[in-house]
């Protein structure tokens, strides 16, 4: 039987460290017992869908993380991105398409350009 109990661990942890944010203040977000929090995270703990739910939402934790680690191979920065623009309505999303064509081609054409 797979344990889930270390790709949940250490997807609550490291995404925690990165948003900057206490053991306590996931646990409010997630309107969970911060003692469930330190357990997921010490990997001892198996929670039920009412406290895994509320707590991958408030996280914004892709649930492949948890569910398929062994297929992790997006970086951090594309998850987020990805978490980003996945929040978007439809009318944020067309306001996002040019200017995120913008950036991409300025960015692209930096690392073209030859010094010296």
């Amino acid at each position: 039987m797979y344990d889930f109990s270390y790709p949940l661990g250490n997807a609550v942890k490291s995404t925690r460290y990165q948003r900057g944010l206490t053991q306590l203040q996931v646990a409010d977000m997630a309107d969970i017992d911060v003692r469930t929090v330190m357990n997921i995270e010490n990997y001892k703990a198996n929670p039920k869908m009412e406290v895994l739910y509320p707590l991958v939402r408030a996280l914004r934790i892709d649930a492949r993380t948890i569910f398929t680690p062994e297929l992790q191979r997006e970086a951090p920065a594309l998850q987020q991105l990805r978490l980003m623009v996945e929040e978007c309505n439809e009318q944020e999303a067309e306001s996002l398409i040019p200017v995120i064509e913008s950036v991409l081609s300025a960015l692209r054409a930096k690392d073209t350009i030859e010094i010296g």
